[in-house]
């Protein structure tokens, strides 16, 4: 509509697919799950979706603070990103969450939460071979795990419980970040999100 001086009123861009949906991202330390989500955020912007990415990092810095690694505070953690991953994804938005969630109990949690409020949820396992991440080691775990300065890392010496039947499965170690974000994208579009 025009305003004074001849310039148009800038008019908020709607989703271009109005459906919400999480996308939740499991895998061990340094699998790749951080920066799949980002190149998949990224190409989902440009396409005109609201996106937010849920990185399970900044999600213990600033929800769980506090929360330690028992069985108990992860599964805390994880129902939590989960409640808030359901209420954006409710709410039109694509919701992408890169976290480890070791235990297949409290992804399902996660999955059941969803199903309960009518909201799309995928679940994606980053199959990133355990040798691959300690070399990857992104932030220095894999290392301080070995010279015993921490102990509890995931697929280490702490159990991660590899999704059995996930909707998909990416093996980082044999394709490209291009190609396994085309992967990730295909998935959508073939559920209708994207």
């Amino acid at each position: 509509m025009p305003v004074a001086g001849g310039a148009a009123e800038a008019v908020p861009t709607a989703d271009v697919c109005g459906r919400g949906a999480t996308v939740w991202l499991t895998g061990l330390p340094s699998a790749g799950k951080t920066t799949l989500a980002l190149a998949l955020a990224d190409r989902l912007r440009a396409e005109g979706h609201r996106v937010e990415v849920l990185d399970g990092d900044e999600i213990r810095e600033f929800l769980s603070k506090g929360l330690g690694f028992s069985k108990e505070d992860r599964h805390t953690n994880v129902t939590r990103i989960g409640f808030v991953a359901e209420k954006l994804a409710a709410h039109g938005v694509k919701v992408l969450a890169p976290v480890i969630a070791p235990y297949a109990d409290s992804r399902a949690a996660v999955r059941e939460r969803h199903a309960v409020e009518g909201t799309e949820f995928l679940e994606v396992h980053v199959a990133t071979p355990v040798e691959l991440c300690s070399e990857r080691d992104v932030k220095g775990l894999y290392a301080k795990q070995a010279a015993g300065e921490i102990s509890h890392l995931t697929g280490v010496d702490d159990p991660y419980e590899a999704p059995e039947n996930p909707d998909l499965r990416i093996l980082t170690h044999t394709q490209s970040v291009a190609e396994s974000a085309a992967d990730l994208h295909a998935l959508l579009t073939n559920r209708g999100l994207a």
